[in-house]
Formats: C-alpha cells, sequence, structure tokens
C-alpha cells in the first residue's frame, strides 16, 4: 500500500529526517513512535505532500507523490497533531467546507458526513457549534473531516494529545472500527501502551532514524528485561510503617 524509500529533509544543520524507508501493508496499521523532536511530524508532513521532502520518494498503492500529486493526495487522510477546525462553525458546517474542498457532490457530501459523525460519536451534536466542543470532541471531530473522501491510508499525528482518558478511549474506538473496516493506519504516538493496544507493527524513530520495526510484541521480548525483586519485611519493619 504504502512505501517510503530514503526519505530526508534537513532545516539548516539538523537533519530533521535521515533517509528513512519502510512500507505498510493494505489493512495494517502502524505505530510511529519517538520522543518529541524524533522527526515523527516531519514525516507525516512530508507523506501526506504538505512538506516537499529534500530526498527520497513516496508511493501509494504504486502512486508517485512526486509525479502524481493531487491523485496521490485524494487517497490520504490527514488527522494532523494542531487541530483543522472553524470553531465558529458548526460541526456539520465544517464537515460541508472539508468535503467541498475535496469536491464531492452535494448528496454524497451529505450521506459521507452523516457516516463520518456516526462513526465518531458526534451525530446528535452536528448543529453545535465546534468552539463548545471538549477537547476530545474536537479531536473525533478532526478524524471525521480525514474520512470524507474515503482514503486509502489515514495519517494520524499525536491524535490523543491533550484529551481527557474517557475521550481518550473513544478515539481508540473509532481507530479500531477503523481497521475493522480494513483501513490503512499511520499512527504517531509517544506511547507504547497506545501502539500495543492499537497496532500490527511498530517503527521507533529518533534522531531522524528508524532504529526498529517490528511487532510490539518482539519488541518487548527484545529490549524489555523483566526483572522480580522479592523483600522480606520483619515484624518490627512492618510496625514501623504503620507508625510512620
Amino acid at each position: 500500500m504504502l512505501r517510503v524509500d530514503r526519505l530526508s529533509k534537513r532545516y539548516g544543520e539538523r537533519m530533521a529526517v535521515n533517509a528513512i524507508s519502510f512500507s505498510i501493508e493494505q489493512g495494517e496499521t502502524v505505530g510511529l513512535l519517538g520522543p518529541n523532536g524524533a522527526g515523527k511530524t516531519t514525516a507525516i508532513a512530508m507523506i501526506s505532500g504538505i512538506s516537499k521532502p529534500d530526498g527520497g520518494e513516496v508511493t501509494l498503492g504504486g502512486l508517485s507523490l512526486a509525479r502524481s500529486a493531487n491523485a496521490f493526495k485524494r487517497r490520504v487522510g490527514l488527522v494532523p497533531q494542531d487541530l483543522a477546525l472553524y470553531e465558529e462553525l458548526s460541526a456539520w458546517a465544517n464537515l460541508q467546507l472539508f468535503g467541498g474542498l475535496y469536491g464531492l457532490a452535494a448528496a454524497e457530501l451529505r450521506r459521507r458526513a452523516e457516516a463520518a459523525l456516526a462513526l465518531v460519536g458526534l451525530a446528535d451534536r452536528s448543529a453545535d457549534r465546534v468552539k463548545t466542543f471538549s477537547g476530545g470532541m474536537k479531536r473525533r471531530l478532526n478524524i471525521a473531516g480525514a474520512l470524507l473522501h474515503e482514503p486509502d491510508l489515514i495519517l494520524l499525528d499525536e491524535p490523543t494529545v491533550g484529551v481527557d482518558p474517557q475521550s481518550r478511549n473513544a478515539i481508540f474506538d473509532n481507530l479500531e472500527e477503523l481497521k475493522r473496516r480494513g483501513k490503512t493506519l499511520l499512527y504517531t504516538t509517544h506511547y507504547m501502551e497506545e501502539a500495543e493496544r492499537l497496532c500490527d507493527r511498530v517503527l521507533i524513530l529518533d534522531h531522524g532514524r528508524i532504529l526498529a520495526d517490528d511487532k510490539v510484541a518482539h519488541l518487548k521480548q527484545q529490549y524489555v528485561n523483566l526483572e522480580t525483586a522479592f523483600m522480606q519485611l520483619t515484624g518490627r519493619a512492618l510496625r514501623d510503617g504503620a507508625e510512620s
């Protein structure tokens, strides 16, 4: 489905992304993990066509981003790290605007907007202004906007940043439903537990380089050493602890 070949991006003296290569199969969910500054967002920006790479190539189903940018972008849905919403407009108006940018006809846009709002659990809030939404609801609406043109690949750049646990679980439910529908997802996060729940495979990125590419279970077996420590307390220690 997606093939990234020696993708690179430099900002001045800093190499933000350093010749990374990987591929994602149809229907696979792949996590892109790494600390702040690792190059995750830069990589997503290049794969989505927002930022032009200094080197390398991205193809989707054999379609080259460099040679067929418009056709490529129509097959990609992007959920950015920063919210891309008009807060004075209703949720419905936001989706109508986004769908219009993709050239969707009115009847088809209505059908897809209703389906997207139902998926993210916001059908009952479609007429409400976005400024009245919680952070988690805005994140879910961002996901709905990325689905309107029925993309083959969905790129999600830390979609759970700044949301409460309940909203985070709701977003996970949305993504798991997209997985069940056979969508291909590339998901960036700081957190291994998110990748463990959602992802079939994980790429670990740091200082612009891919350090590992494997299933979560294999990575844990390889890098996590589990040790058990036993401590025996005397009666005196237990009494002292209770009094302190």
